[in-house]
C-alpha cells in the first residue's frame, strides 16, 4: 500500500509539472465583462469588503507560477455597479436619511416630559442639531475630497442610524444636548456626502436626476414620522422603536454599499478645505439661503398662522404643513422631467413665482382652505429648487463636487435656521401676515434674479 501511495505521489507531481496551470475542481465564476483567464489570474481584492472567489480548495496561481491555495470563503468580485444600480442605491440612502431623522421627531414631547424641560430649554437643546450640522457640513466637504463620497456616505449613514437612539436615552439636559449635537453632525455630514455622490451618479447616468433623490428623502420623512406615530400608539417604547429604526436603517445602508460608485467617480484628488462661497457658489448659496428660509418658516409658522390669524381648528391647523410637505414630495418625485424639459433657469423662475403666488394667496384670501392650498403651492414651487442648486454647485469645475455642495448647503441651512426666528421677531413688531409677506418679496427677488443664478440657462 505504501508503494502504491508513493507511485501515486510521483504521478501527481509529473502531472503538475507538465501542466502549467493545474486543474480546477469546478469551473470558476466569470465576472461580467472580464475574460475567464483574467478572472482566474487576479489575486484577491478586499476593496469594499468583497473578496474574489477563485475556485475553492486547490485553485492554482497564475500561469507559470507555483500552485497556490485560495480560500473558498472569498466572496466573488463584481463589476463596477451599473448606473441603474448606483441610482437605486443612492435613492435608498436618501430615503433612509429622511426615515431615520423623522423617526426621532415624534419622541420630542416624550423626552421633554421625562426630563422635565421647559419650552425654552427644549428649544435650546434642539439647537444642538443645527449646531452639529453647521460644524460637520464644511468639514465633510474636505473629507469627501480626500476619501471619496462613497466612504463618507456609508460611515455617516451608519452613524446616523446608531446615534438616533441616544436622544431618547438621555438622562438629563446636558446629555440630551450632546446627543442632539452628535445626531445633527451625523445628519449634516450625510447630507453633504450623499448629495456629492448623487452628483457623481448624475454624471454617470447622463441626465439630471437630483430631484428624485430628494423626493425619496421626503418620502422617507413621511414614512418615518407616520410609522413612529403608529407604533407609539400601539404601546412601543421609544427605546425599542429607535433600536428597530437603527437596525432597519443600518441593514439597508450595508445592503447598498456594493452598489455605490467608487471614489474615482468623484474625481477626487488632494484634500480641499472648505470653500467660502464666491463666484457662482455665492450666487447659488444666496438663492439656497432664501429658499430654505421659506422652508423653515413654513415648518414653524404655517400652523400658527392658520390657528391664530385665521382661527382654524387645531386639527386643521396642522394640515397646512402637511399640504406643504406632501406637495414638495410630489414635486420632487416628478421634478427630473421638469428640469430636463425646462432647464434650471426656467425652473427656478417658475418655481419661485409659484411659491410667491401661493404664499401671497394664503395671506390675502383669509380662509383656512385657501391657506392650505396656498401652502401646497409653496411646497410645489420650492420642491426642485434646492436639488437644482445643489446639483449646480456640484458641477462647478474649479473645486470638487463635495466642497461646492458643502459651501452651498451650509449657507442654505443657515437660512433655514435664521428664517423662523426672523419671522417671529418681525411678527412681534408688526403682525404675522406682514412678517410672512416679507418671504413673498424675497421669492420675487429670486424669480427676478433667475438669469443671474443660471446665466447660461443650464
Amino acid at each position: 500500500m505504501f508503494t502504491h501511495y508513493r507511485a501515486q505521489q510521483r504521478t501527481n507531481a509529473e502531472t503538475h509539472a507538465n501542466d502549467k496551470q493545474g486543474p480546477l475542481p469546478f469551473p470558476p465564476r466569470r465576472m461580467a465583462g472580464i475574460p475567464l483567464e483574467a478572472a482566474r489570474d487576479e489575486p484577491p481584492d478586499p476593496v469594499g469588503g468583497f473578496m474574489r472567489l477563485h475556485a475553492g480548495f486547490g485553485a492554482t496561481a497564475p500561469r507559470g507560477g507555483a500552485p497556490m491555495r485560495v480560500s473558498p470563503f472569498e466572496v466573488p468580485a463584481r463589476a463596477e455597479p451599473t448606473p441603474g444600480e448606483a441610482r437605486a442605491a443612492v435613492s435608498t440612502i436618501f430615503f433612509i436619511n429622511g426615515f431615520v431623522f423623522a423617526s426621532w421627531v415624534p419622541h420630542i414631547p416624550t423626552v421633554q416630559s421625562r426630563l422635565g424641560l421647559s419650552t425654552s430649554l427644549l428649544g435650546l437643546a434642539l439647537l444642538g442639531v443645527a449646531a452639529g450640522a453647521l460644524v460637520a457640513m464644511p468639514v465633510t466637504g474636505a473629507l469627501v475630497s480626500r476619501w471619496g463620497s462613497r466612504f463618507v456616505t456609508l460611515v455617516s449613514a451608519l452613524m446616523l442610524c446608531a446615534l438616533g437612539v441616544l436622544p431618547v436615552r438621555a438622562l438629563d439636559f446636558p446629555s440630551l444636548v450632546l446627543a442632539l449635537v452628535a445626531l445633527g453632525a451625523a445628519n449634516g455630514s450625510m447630507d453633504v456626502a450623499m448629495n456629492a455622490h448623487a452628483v457623481a451618479v448624475e454624471r454617470r447616468v447622463g441626465k439630471t436626476i437630483m430631484s428624485s433623490f430628494h423626493g425619496l428623502f421626503s418620502l422617507g420623512g413621511l414614512a418615518g414620522a407616520g410609522g413612529s406615530v403608529l407604533l407609539l400608539s400601539r404601546g412601543m417604547t421609544p427605546e425599542t422603536h429607535m433600536l428597530g429604526v437603527a437596525a432597519f436603517g443600518g441593514t439597508a445602508v450595508l445592503a447598498c454599499a456594493r452598489f455605490l460608485l467608487p471614489a474615482s467617480a468623484d474625481g477626487t484628488g488632494a484634500a480641499h478645505a472648505f470653500a467660502l462661497p464666491r463666484g457662482p457658489l455665492l450666487v447659488f448659496g444666496a438663492a439656497a439661503f432664501v429658499v430654505m428660509m421659506v422652508e423653515g418658516a413654513m415648518a414653524d409658522w404655517s400652523a400658527v398662522y392658520l390657528r391664530q390669524s385665521l382661527a382654524a381648528e387645531a386639527g386643521l391647523a396642522g394640515a397646512g404643513y402637511a399640504g406643504f410637505s406632501l406637495a414638495m414630495a410630489i414635486g420632487r418625485l416628478t421634478g427630473d422631467r421638469l428640469v430636463s424639459g425646462l432647464g434650471p433657469r426656467v425652473l427656478l423662475l417658475t418655481g419661485a413665482l409659484l411659491a410667491a403666488g401661493g404664499l401671497g394667496a394664503a395671506l390675502l384670501l383669509h380662509h383656512p382652505v385657501a391657506a392650505i392650498v396656498g401652502f401646497g403651492c409653496v411646497g410645489l414651487g420650492l420642491s426642485n429648487l434646492v436639488p437644482v442648486l445643489f446639483s449646480a454647485a456640484g458641477r462647478v469645475s474649479s473645486i470638487p463636487a463635495a466642497v461646492g455642495i458643502a459651501a452651498v448647503s451650509t449657507t442654505g441651512y443657515g437660512g433655514f435656521l435664521v428664517g423662523p426666528p426672523l419671522v417671529g421677531l418681525l411678527a412681534d413688531w408688526t403682525r404675522l401676515p406682514v412678517a410672512l409677506g416679507l418671504l413673498v418679496v424675497l421669492l420675487g427677488l429670486i424669480a427676478a434674479g433667475a438669469h443671474r443664478v443660471f446665466p447660461d440657462g443650464a
